[in-house]
């Protein structure tokens, strides 16, 4: 399984009413981490032939982070099968290695053509290993 990592530092815009990293910037982390790792990966041939489509997501939130915090964030795809690719994301604190959360999302493959799921090929299936 290929793991895909980034660090960043909490800011203003992150923060909250409760001094705390927003949930929903959260989400928008967990997404734009799954973008990155697609873009950084994938030939300019799949990617204008396909692209993501989310199906479900859940997310645990087990601390917060505050301003200035690192935070660590890992993603992984634990499984692929037919048109849907489970991913994981992780966010932990850089500093006390602490899991903030915790998130699990199904992803359809979607062909650009048709706007129709599709089977993951080999050769999409391969990015993820």
């Amino acid at each position: 399984m290929q793991i895909f990592e980034k660090t960043i530092v909490v800011s203003e815009q992150d923060i909250d009413d409760l001094n705390h990293v927003n949930n929903v910037r959260y989400v928008q982390w967990v997404q734009d981490i799954a973008k990155e790792h697609w873009l950084t990966y994938a030939t300019q041939n799949i990617l204008e032939s396909y692209s993501w489509f989310l199906v479900n997501h859940f997310i645990e939130y087990k601390s917060q982070a505050l301003l200035g915090d690192t935070l660590h964030l890992k993603t992984f795809v634990s499984k692929v099968s037919g048109v849907s690719t489970i991913r994981h994301v992780e966010i932990t604190n850089a500093k006390t290695n602490q899991l903030i959360v915790n998130s699990k999302a199904k992803w359809c493959l979607i062909d650009n053509k048709t706007q129709r799921p599709t089977r993951i090929v080999p050769e999409i299936g391969k990015l993820f290993n």
